[in-house]
C-alpha cells in the first residue's frame, strides 16, 4: 500500500501531455566513441538513458558530450540535467525507494513554518487531504505543529525533521490550536504512513444582494476529471452564477488535456478550433500547436468540447487563488485564459513550471530496462505567445493566506484568501491585514518535492 500511495502522487505531481509511454527498444548512437556495454549492465542502461535524453530532452544540446558511463543510473542522469532544470527526474519501476517521497504523498498533509512579527516561530498544517493517514488520525488544517517525533520544531531544524520523515513509517505530531497568539490543547497523535484517496472537487456558491459566485477547489489535474467538472459548471450555471473563483493555491498539475477542459468551461466566445497551447522542444520535437478541442481529446474519457461547452459560463473575468505550490498544468489555465478574458491572480507568485513532458520507458516484452524517465521536453506558451514564467506567474493582488491565524478551512468565506475576493466581488472593506508582509515564510514541507528533479 505505501509503494501505491507514493506512485499515485508523484503521478500526480508530474505534468504530462497525455498519458503517453514512448516506447524504445534502441536509440543507437552514432557517437563511434560509445563502447559497446554489456547488455543488462548499468553502462548499457546508461546509454539508453543518453539516447532518450538526446531526443526528447528540452536542453539536449547542452548535454556534456562524453558522461560518465560508470556512474549509478540517478547520478548519471542528474549528469545530463541543465542548470536551468528543475524538474526532470528518473526512477526505477522495480524499486519504489527512487520514487519521490514527502510528508504529503507518505502521509496526505502540509505545512509551513513561520516567523511571526517579534521572532516567534510557528507551524501551521496548511493542508490535509480528504481520506489520508493525517485526516483519519484527525488532524486539521489550521492545527499547530510544536514538535515532530518528539522534537521541538524550531527555525533551525524545520528542513531537517521534514527531510527525516521520509524514512519512518510511523509519525508523531504534538499538535495545538492557535488562539490569541499562543498554541493551547496541545495533544499528541500517531499518522501512519499510507494511502490517500484521489482528492474531491469541491464547489460552493455564494450570494449577497442578488450576486452569486461560484467557488471551485481543485486539488489536481488527472486524467478522466471532465464529467465531474462538467458536472459542477452545470451546477454553477443553473445557479446563475455571476462570478468564478477558482482554488488552485495547492495544484501541482497533472494532464493538460483536463486542464484545457477546465478552460473550455469558462470563457465566452470560444469555439472548438481556437487556439489553447502551443508546445515548443527542441530540433527533434520542434513545435506543436493545439486547439481546445484537440487538447481535451488526448484525454481518452474525456466529454467532447461541444458537450463542455453547453455548460460553460460564458464569463469575461475569472479570480484564481495561488501559492508557490500552484505548478504545471495549474499554471497553464492561468496563462492559458488571459488570451481570452481578464484573469485576476490573487494569492502568492506561482512555482513557474512552464514546461511539459510525457512518460519514457522502455516497452519491450520482456521489458530490458526498468528505469523510466520524465524529462522536459517542452516549453509552453498561449495563443498569443506568451509563456516563459520559469520565475512564477505574479499575482494581482498579492495576499498571503497566513497574515491571519488560526487558518480557517477552505472554501470558508472567511478563509483569507477567499475573503479578500469576495471582498472584491461585493465592494467590501476587507476586515482583515492581508499583506502578510510582516509574516516570513521560513520552509515549506512540500518544498523538496515541488523541485523534483533535484
Amino acid at each position: 500500500m505505501p509503494t501505491q500511495s507514493i506512485i499515485r502522487f508523484f503521478k500526480a505531481a508530474v505534468l504530462v501531455l497525455a498519458v503517453v509511454s514512448v516506447f524504445i527498444i534502441s536509440c543507437k548512437d552514432t557517437d563511434e566513441d560509445i563502447p559497446n556495454f554489456p547488455e543488462g549492465s548499468t553502462e548499457s542502461v546508461n546509454v539508453w538513458v543518453q539516447d532518450s535524453m538526446r531526443r526528447y530532452y528540452y536542453w539536449a544540446e547542452q548535454m556534456p558530450a562524453k558522461p560518465d558511463y560508470h556512474l549509478p543510473v540517478k547520478d548519471f542522469f542528474k549528469s545530463l540535467l541543465s542548470s536551468q532544470d528543475r524538474f526532470s527526474f528518473i526512477v526505477n519501476t522495480d524499486d519504489s525507494s527512487t520514487y519521490p517521497r514527502s510528508v504529503r504523498n507518505m502521509y496526505g498533509f502540509d505545512y509551513t513554518t513561520l516567523q511571526m512579527p517579534g521572532g516567534k516561530v510557528v507551524t501551521v498544517v496548511k493542508l490535509v487531504l480528504k481520506n489520508s493517514p493525517a485526516q483519519n488520525a484527525g488532524l486539521e488544517r489550521g492545527k499547530i505543529i510544536t514538535k515532530i517525533n518528539g522534537t521541538l520544531l524550531t527555525a533551525s531544524n524545520a528542513e531537517q525533521l521534514t527531510t527525516s520523515i521520509p524514512e519512518k513509517t510511523i509519525l508523531t505530531l504534538t499538535v495545538g490550536d492557535w488562539k490569541d497568539g499562543t498554541v493551547t490543547n496541545e495533544t499528541n497523535m500517531t499518522i501512519y504512513y499510507g494511502f490517500s484517496l484521489d482528492q474531491p472537487v469541491m464547489s460552493k456558491i455564494f450570494e449577497e444582494s442578488g450576486r452569486k459566485t461560484g467557488y471551485l477547489y481543485v486539488y489536481d489535474f488527472p486524467d478522466g476529471m471532465t464529467p465531474i467538472l462538467n458536472q459542477k459548471f452545470a451546477e454553477f450555471k443553473a445557479a446563475g452564477i455571476q462570478d468564478l473563483i477558482l482554488d488552485l493555491r495547492y495544484n501541482y498539475g497533472g494532464s493538460v488535456a483536463s486542464a484545457a477542459a477546465l478552460c473550455a468551461l469558462i470563457p465566452s466566445g470560444i469555439t472548438s478550433g481556437s487556439h489553447f497551447i502551443t508546445y515548443k522542444g527542441n530540433k527533434n520535437g520542434g513545435e506543436v500547436k493545439r486547439t481546445f478541442s484537440q487538447q481535451i481529446a488526448y484525454d481518452p474519457g474525456a466529454l467532447s468540447f461541444p458537450a463542455l461547452r453547453a455548460n460553460a459560463l460564458g464569463i469575461n473575468k475569472v479570480y484564481i487563488l495561488t501559492s508557490s505550490s500552484t505548478a504545471s498544468a495549474s499554471e497553464i489555465v492561468i496563462n492559458n485564459l488571459k488570451p481570452y478574458m481578464q484573469v485576476m491572480q490573487v494569492g502568492d507568485i506561482t512555482l513557474g513550471k512552464d514546461m511539459a513532458g510525457f512518460t519514457v520507458e522502455d516497452k519491450r516484452k520482456p521489458r530490458k530496462i526498468s528505469w523510466q524517465i520524465h524529462p522536459v521536453i517542452y516549453k509552453v506558451f498561449n495563443a498569443d505567445g506568451e509563456g516563459g514564467y520559469s520565475n512564477g506567474i505574479t499575482p494581482q493582488k498579492p495576499v498571503s493566506e497566513y497574515a491571519s491565524l488560526p487558518l480557517l478551512p477552505l472554501g470558508n468565506p472567511d478563509e483569507v484568501l477567499l475573503s479578500s475576493v469576495l471582498s472584491t466581488i461585493y465592494s467590501k472593506q476587507e476586515s482583515k491585514e492581508i499583506s502578510g508582509e510582516k509574516m516570513k515564510i521560513i520552509f515549506q514541507s512540500d518544498a523538496p518535492l515541488i523541485s523534483i528533479g533535484n
